[in-house]
């Protein structure tokens, strides 16, 4: 899974990533409330820890921001060097599944992640069967149907048709994309990306009769967009 480190503090940052990373999950950091903004915009994260302060205003209007503008929101654990039960129950009505005082130790941080991470992909892991418009995906058997006709994909045509219609009307990156189907980014794995889009647009038939096309975005990645 993919976790969203933000703090003023570098270091900070850097200690949160090996914490995330130690258990197995991506890390992206950064340090500053204009990058916190533009990542968001353009790629998907399971988790977001967020420090009260990144910006210079001391108040949690990022939170809100998040609320408002992003389609899907990703559970948030807001951390700041403070422990008043008014602060914490400011951030926890804003919007904040969780509250860190700093400092933390290291194995209360990494259950806290842990604990939000599972109960994030519980969300409708029992859904055997998920439609979108005329597409009805089948987790068990890895098929779509689509007006009565069955497709079998592979595992990774599956998972990265999926992620698509998870996403429909956003722009991936190749990077994202690489780094979550196939965990890399590697020379390789850019041109199996390429082949599997391929397949997955011919196999679905994404055209705009069916309600989706998928296409490029030149220099940065794909998008599946709604044509309804």
């Amino acid at each position: 899974m993919r976790v969203f480190i933000a703090d003023n503090d570098s270091d900070v940052v850097d200690y949160l990533k090996q914490i995330v990373e130690d258990l197995g999950h991506i890390a992206v950091g950064c340090t500053d409330s204009k990058n916190f903004t533009e990542t968001l915009m353009r790629e998907v994260f399971d988790l977001v820890i967020l420090d009260w302060n990144i910006r210079a205003a001391d108040d949690i209007s990022l939170l809100e921001w998040m609320n408002k503008t992003l389609v899907t929101r990703p559970p948030v654990i807001v951390t700041a060097n403070r422990s008043a039960k008014r602060d914490i129950a400011d951030a926890l009505h804003a919007g904040a599944e969780d509250y860190i005082s700093k400092p933390e130790k290291r194995n209360v941080i990494a259950a806290r992640v842990n604990a939000l991470l599972r109960g994030n992909a519980a969300c409708g892991a029992f859904d055997t069967e998920v439609t979108y418009g005329a597409y009805k995906m089948n987790r068990m058997e890895q098929s779509v149907t689509i007006h009565g006709q069955t497709v079998i994909l592979t595992a990774k045509e599956f998972e990265l048709a999926e992620m698509f219609f998870k996403n429909t009307d956003r722009t991936l990156s190749r990077h994202y994309i690489m780094q979550t189907i196939w965990r890399t980014t590697a020379t390789l794995a850019t041109r199996t990306l390429d082949m599997h889009i391929s397949r997955v647009r011919a196999k679905l038939a994404l055209q705009p009769e069916n309600g989706f096309r998928i296409f490029t975005v030149f220099g940065y990645g794909y998008r599946l967009e709604s044509a309804q």
